[in-house]
């Protein structure tokens, strides 16, 4: 038996022949920009190397530690410590200054070595600054001048004796020292290390 072709259907007949036009393609275009506008606003930060300080446009500049709120590991023998230079930066490319201090004891009478300490902040809110690294030793008897910190190299001029028989008054040794943090600690360079008359 002989069936009769199947008539047109209409409304292919109407979506084959018709045209988009460009107002469709802009409406479209929108709809796409706003759902992938709106997806990179969920997205998670893109992780880093280091982590972002309180420096960020988001928050006021980080400042760096009190020197004076600190208890070093100088023994004195009983006398006060003086801090008698500082000097601050970020050391450590992290976003936040550290403080650099010259600490000696507060004998009273002579010149007592110095030593050098790196502080940073204390690990949770409000707590009281941290000695992280020790630049220069007391043991070494030398007196540090013109501490200074710039493009995270800490910069000293240190006076010494060339013997035990040089008065302390009048040290005759003068060096500078630069140090720099490099490969997960300090590291120091010295120069002008020849006996001078200073």
């Amino acid at each position: 038996m002989l069936h009769s072709p199947t008539p047109p259907n209409p409304a292919l007949d109407v979506l084959a022949h018709h045209h988009t036009r460009p107002v469709h393609w802009v409406a479209t275009a929108c709809a796409m920009a706003a759902v992938i506008a709106g997806a990179g606003l969920l997205q998670p930060d893109r992780a880093t190397g280091a982590t972002p300080g309180p420096t960020a446009a988001s928050g006021p500049p980080a400042t760096a530690p009190d020197a004076h709120a600190v208890t070093y590991p100088l023994d004195c023998k009983g006398a006060p410590q003086a801090v008698t230079d500082t000097a601050e930066g970020d050391l450590d490319g992290d976003g936040n200054p550290e403080t650099v201090a010259a600490i000696r004891c507060d004998a009273g009478s002579g010149t007592p070595p110095h030593a050098i300490y790196v502080l940073a902040r204390g690990k949770e809110g409000g707590a009281a600054p941290r000695v992280v690294a020790t630049l220069l030793d007391a043991a070494r008897r030398q007196t540090a001048t013109e501490l200074t910190v710039s493009d995270g190299t800490v910069t000293a001029r240190l006076l010494g004796y060339s013997s035990p028989s040089v008065p302390r008054y009048s040290p005759d040794v003068k060096q500078l020292a630069k140090w720099r943090w490099t490969g997960g600690k300090f590291r120091q360079e010295l120069t002008d290390s020849s006996v001078t008359r200073v």
